[in-house]
């Protein structure tokens, strides 16, 4: 009863927005663990290290033959709700230029075209008609598919009161996306996931739309049906950088499962950023057998039933004085745990280029990574397994307006350069070259220039 009267103030407000009543059902499911004191927090003593896993680089060849010739029963779906707001972007992260005057967008078209299989984009409100309009230029992707589908959006609640939380400044801040462990609902709700299964399309492909080392590896496909897996992850070796990132486990009750930061107590902190306990991370490369899905999405009525994910924030993230909320997120590598026989496969890091900053903006744009002819973003051979350290001063190099007025004459070459690390104002001529580990500190106000043709060295 008493959730109920608690749960019946968000049933009108998701219902006053048309919200399909999968949707309401799935947040109502995770309302009422936030009720009964569920934190989604996983404890250390709950699970297991990973040790070993196959790796994508052992593989047999064969693989790769058998994944091609799975390709007229693949779709290709790129996570592509994000706007990029942490580096100044008002529209699609996906719509900014990376490399050779293309976006990421661009390069996924292209990808897809090469490979001939079809492309779905799962966008959210924002990022839908600007997404749509750039794919215009590729005809080659209009097919008897959707070229994309929508994430719904969920209320935002009243830390103090766990009641549905009222904004009247802006009152789209009131809503939130719910992850995107969402996709799930989203691809029924939208009735693609049975266009899809009725058109004998059986395994999806899906990755974030900022990561163009995510491109469609047939030997991974091959693996995957050839062992006839339901679920598969993507892992990377993790390293002191991703420390503070989720990891995969294995749950003592049986099964694997992917603990993210939030869902890790105070208490456990020191072992889950022990990348020597827990090596692998979530790459948030997933493929999935569509039909598996569906009879799991059947099952369980549409709710799965993913681990929860409680984030504290603000009710306007740019206002640290307005109300606290809680927002309520899955992640969609977390179905790992739902998938019985689900597994995982190791990939190298250069599977994992995706930009989160314009730290990682410069080295993709630069020539430590090379465009292919296939169009596969991939290191410069120079850079093979050699690392590249990028820092650059937040307060002059955070937007992405600040940091293209910075290298307006050019991106310098960073094919030498191990470590770059700049605090204060510069700009930078055409055709510089930095070489090692080079830090550049301007103390000043006023602005430093770097000049045309400088090579940058270690001093």
């Amino acid at each position: 009863m008493v959730l109920n009267e608690k749960f019946a103030p968000f049933k009108e407000k998701m219902e006053a927005e048309n919200l399909p009543g999968i949707v309401i059902k799935s947040f109502e499911f995770y309302y009422s663990q936030l009720l009964e004191g569920e934190t989604g927090i996983i404890e250390e003593t709950a699970i297991e290290p990973v040790e070993n896993l196959p790796d994508l680089e052992k593989l047999e060849d064969e693989y790769t033959e058998y994944g091609k010739s799975n390709f007229n029963r693949t779709v290709i779906i790129k996570l592509n709700g994000g706007l990029g707001t942490s580096m100044g972007l008002n529209k699609a992260k996906s719509l900014l230029h990376v490399k050779n005057g293309l976006t990421f967008l661009d390069i996924i078209a292209r990808q897809a075209i090469n490979t001939k299989v079809p492309l779905i984009l799962m966008n959210s409100f924002n990022t839908h008609s600007g997404s749509l309009k750039l794919l215009e230029n590729y005809p080659e992707l209009q097919n008897d598919l959707p070229l994309d589908f929508q994430q719904h959006k969920i209320p935002k609640i009243s830390k103090d009161d766990f009641s549905p939380v009222s904004w009247k400044k802006d009152p789209k801040l009131e809503w939130c996306p719910p992850g995107h462990g969402e996709i799930y609902i989203a691809l029924t709700t939208s009735g693609i996931l049975d266009k899809l299964l009725e058109k004998n399309y059986e395994y999806a492909f899906i990755s974030n739309s900022d990561n163009l080392g995510a491109f469609l590896e047939p030997k991974i496909l091959g693996y995957m049906v050839k062992n006839n897996l339901p679920f598969l992850m993507e892992v990377a070796d993790r390293t002191e950088a991703d420390k503070k990132g989720g990891h995969l486990a294995y749950l003592k009750t049986g099964g694997l499962i992917l603990r993210e930061s939030a869902q890790c107590s105070g208490e456990d902190i020191e072992d889950f950023q022990n990348i020597t306990k827990h090596k692998y991370f979530n790459t948030n490369n997933i493929w999935i057998n569509l039909r598996k899905l569906k009879d799991i999405l059947d099952k369980n009525n549409a709710v799965l039933g993913l681990p929860m994910i409680r984030n504290e924030k603000n009710v306007d993230p740019r206002d640290a004085s307005s109300p606290k909320v809680y927002q309520l997120e899955t992640a969609m590598g977390s179905a790992i745990s739902v998938f019985e026989g689900a597994g995982a496969i190791r990939v190298p890091r250069t599977r994992f280029a995706p930009v989160k900053t314009t730290n990682d903006l410069l080295a993709i744009r630069s020539d430590a990574y090379i465009l292919t002819d296939d169009f596969k973003l991939v290191p410069s051979p120079k850079k093979q397994n050699k690392k590249l350290y990028i820092h650059l001063d937040p307060a002059h190099y955070k937007k992405v307006d600040d940091f293209d007025e910075r290298f307006g004459k050019g991106i310098p070459s960073l094919i030498e350069c191990e470590e770059l690390i700049i605090e204060g104002d510069f700009k930078f001529g055409a055709n510089v070259k930095v070489q090692g580990k080079v830090k550049l500190v301007n103390k000043e106000t006023a602005q430093k220039i770097i000049p045309d043709e400088e090579i940058l060295s270690e001093k």
